[in-house]
């Protein structure tokens, strides 16, 4: 079966559907394309045709392309992906141009496109080339172009249609920004004609009704002018201006893509269109062979689609889907936890010990649910529904029937022992226990439970509701069934999950901590407080380690640090972060919470700018560091434990410490996580540059033995520990 098929009508409509087999939603291949050129071809020159319709057989348009593709294509060299993506925009600009006369624009055929449902990427890009685009009245479809999300831009047409279509102050949220719509909003905006009850009626109409000057693009018509005006326009120049601006604003220059695609639209916009479709597949081309969009478009698309499939999950057991959770404890992250629950359609009991602390927590969900209807993201009767799903309790016995338990009470093991025996007299043999809590051991949190292998870590990040990473730990003694069961809930609750061995801190928080305690051990050597933030900022983490602490509270990392001083003893490596950390907290500036951190705050909390308390403290060295020296200690230093944490045996599967990186706490997204981070810079150098950190900064920079061995040999992270996986 090919992926698109024609059918003719006497009336003279050729209706070409989408259908790749075996895939839930359209991918496009260079097979369907030139498939789709074929059956185009056929219609054009049919005399008998008089139009054409392109649709889907599925209950949605199309996801996109198919990213192997674009892989293959990178393999082969810039000039191949270069030519490839001519062949694509010469199919969509015959679909365009529809065999009408070059001198006249007279005698073409109307091509209407039809989206049943969802249309993403090249699935909007091949519909913008039609001359009439419908979609079905289908609330829950989304239309849009998301390839900035991954790494790359719309690189088939989608950039320069969508820029002359709108304007590029209009394009941006679309293009910049990966905006997805339902059908009326992408109407509203734009971006599609019309919105149907019976969206084949209604294209098969206007086809058989449609006019040479209904099928003209208006960048094809004599005397054509941008939206908004071109950039050598007064008022394009503005626009251009401002969205130079907020892109280096947003990006600080760390995100190829960005760039490329405005420059594809800066530029595209004084030339003709062919020869602006010309300087977007350059672009393209550019942004694919930069290392970054591979990076990205393997960490944000395909290892973590793999994850959200199961890809770590145990093989051989059964579905473990939840029907019934038990959340203990109703604060911020247990409500939080009772709201994603219902919100997937689990039924859900919410316990505290008294019954106002646990109406509180559904109140969390009903302040939510109330939002979302007053936006009319949601309807009043889903709403109630929800809510319904909800018991607020403070009576053990409630729990009964339920087949998990996420225990998020107090981060005392004394605390969670005695809900665990609690719990335990009334649950079903076969529940699963989880705990959330993301520093005390699994395997000694589990000592209070008559079942071990059925104890599990859930580390969820706050806030939940928005927060998509799941931190799912494995003690000593779980069982596959418990993994499978954690697995199946954060699928039902559509978060990314990654699968890890207990150990102090976990993955997420181990690597985290380190960049911290970098950013506050430079504030005591006299770095300016300004350079370090900036300086991570503009290596593309989205907080710098200060304003994450003061967000995070002051008091928390002093909490954890005698802690884990405790724990460690003569090991302990960080005393130094510890004196400014214990001063910050006997001073009061414990954070945001406070008003006061290492940045100012107003009485509303809004931060005002960089102490002058903490500065008076640490003064300020003459000498100040190279942007670089700063960008790489803080690099580093989460980098190497990420190493540390697969070396271990923590991390199982680097997939996760690439995926688990980003979503947990924003590694540099365009680097595709610490690991692509490190194969990107190669073994060789990375064990190089430890050695200079390391002599110039102290030991906790040493390059750890599974890295120089990788330089020895010299080997990346994904070609000696990347998994075997079936094409996506």
């Amino acid at each position: 079966m090919t992926d698109f098929t024609m059918t003719k009508d006497a009336e003279g409509v050729a209706t070409i559907t989408w259908d790749v087999p075996e895939k839930s939603m359209n991918v496009l291949s260079f097979e369907g394309l030139q498939t789709l050129n074929d059956l185009v071809e056929d219609a054009l020159g049919d005399a008998a045709v008089k139009g054409i319709i392109i649709t889907s057989a599925k209950a949605d348009f199309a996801a996109g392309m198919d990213l192997n593709v674009l892989a293959t294509l990178k393999e082969a060299g810039a000039e191949a992906v270069f030519d490839g993506i001519m062949k694509m925009h010469g199919v969509l600009r015959k679909i365009e141009r529809a065999g009408m006369d070059p001198k006249t624009n007279k005698g073409g055929k109307p091509v209407a496109a039809v989206l049943p449902g969802t249309a993403l990427g090249i699935g909007l890009e091949i519909p913008l080339a039609c001359h009439r685009v419908f979609a079905a009245d289908n609330p829950k479809a989304k239309i849009g172009l998301p390839e900035i999300m991954v790494g790359i831009f719309p690189g088939a047409g989608g950039t320069t249609r969508v820029a002359r279509k709108m304007g590029a102050m209009a394009a941006s949220p679309f293009l910049l920004e990966g905006k997805l719509s339902d059908p009326v909003k992408a109407k509203s905006a734009g971006l599609i004609d019309e919105v149907s009850a019976d969206p084949m009626a209604a294209a098969r109409d206007w086809v058989l009704n449609a006019k040479d000057a209904d099928i003209l693009k208006p960048w094809d018509a004599k005397g054509y002018k941008m939206p908004g005006g071109a950039p050598y326009h007064p008022a394009g120049f503005m626009t251009f201006v401002g969205a130079s601006a907020m892109v280096n604003g947003k990006t600080k220059g760390v995100y190829p893509a960005a760039k490329a695609l405005l420059s594809a639209v800066y530029e595209g916009a004084m030339v003709d269109f062919d020869t602006a479709l010309r300087i977007e597949a350059r672009w393209f081309t550019s942004v694919i062979m930069n290392p970054s969009s591979s990076a990205m478009i393997r960490s944000l698309f395909i290892n973590k689609s793999a994850l959200e499939k199961g890809a770590v999950r145990p093989g051989g057991v059964a579905d473990q889907r939840v029907k019934k959770v038990g959340v203990l404890g109703a604060g911020m992250m247990g409500a939080g936890i009772a709201l994603v629950s219902a919100q997937a359609g689990i039924e859900v009991v919410l316990l505290d010990r008294d019954q106002a602390a646990a109406d509180k927590g559904k109140a969390y969900s009903a302040d939510y649910a109330g939002k979302g209807v007053s936006r009319k993201k949601i309807t009043q009767d889903k709403a109630d529904a929800m809510l319904a799903r909800i018991t607020a309790t403070t009576d053990y016995n409630d729990l009964a029937g339920c087949d998990l338990i996420v225990e998020a009470v107090f981060e005392d093991p004394k605390i969670k022992a005695e809900v665990t025996a609690e719990v335990e007299k009334v649950i079903a043999d076969d529940c699963i226990f989880a705990t959330n809590t993301s520093t005390l051991p699994i395997s000694d949190l589990a000592k209070a439970s008559r079942r071990p292998e059925q104890y599990i870590g859930i580390h969820f990040f706050s806030p939940v509701e928005k927060m998509m990473l799941v931190e799912i730990i494995k003690g000593k003694a779980t069982g596959d069934r418990a993994v499978a069961k954690a697995l199946d809930f954060v699928r039902q609750i559509r978060k990314t999950p990654i699968v890890v061995n207990d150990a102090r801190f976990f993955y997420a928080n181990r690597c985290i901590i380190p960049y911290i305690n970098e950013g506050i051990r430079m504030v005591k050597e006299g770095v300016a407080p300004a350079l370090i933030e900036n300086a991570a900022k503009m290596v593309g983490m989205p907080l710098g380690p200060l304003q994450l602490v003061d967000e995070t509270s002051i008091d928390l990392g002093a909490k954890i640090a005698r802690a884990t001083k405790a724990a460690m003893g003569d090991a302990y490596p960080d005393a130094e972060v510890d004196e400014v950390i214990f001063w910050m907290e006997a001073q009061g500036r414990l954070g945001r919470k406070a008003k006061a951190g290492f940045y100012d705050y107003d009485d509303a909390g809004k931060r005002q700018g960089l102490s002058a308390t903490v500065k008076a403290q640490y003064p300020h060295a003459k000498d100040q560091p190279d942007l670089i020296d700063v960008q790489h200690r803080l690099l580093f230093a989460q980098s190497l434990e990420a190493v540390r944490a697969l070396e271990d045996g923590v991390l199982m599967d680097i997939r996760e410490g690439d995926v688990g990186a980003i979503l947990g706490w924003g590694f540099a997204p365009w680097s595709g996580g610490p690991l692509s981070w490190l194969d990107m810079l190669g073994a060789e150098y990375a064990a190089e540059r430890c050695d200079q950190l390391t002599e110039t900064f102290g030991t906790r920079f040493a390059c750890p033995g599974l890295l120089r061995d990788m330089a020895t040999k010299g080997q990346s992270f994904y070609g000696r520990f990347a998994p075997k996986v079936k094409a996506a």
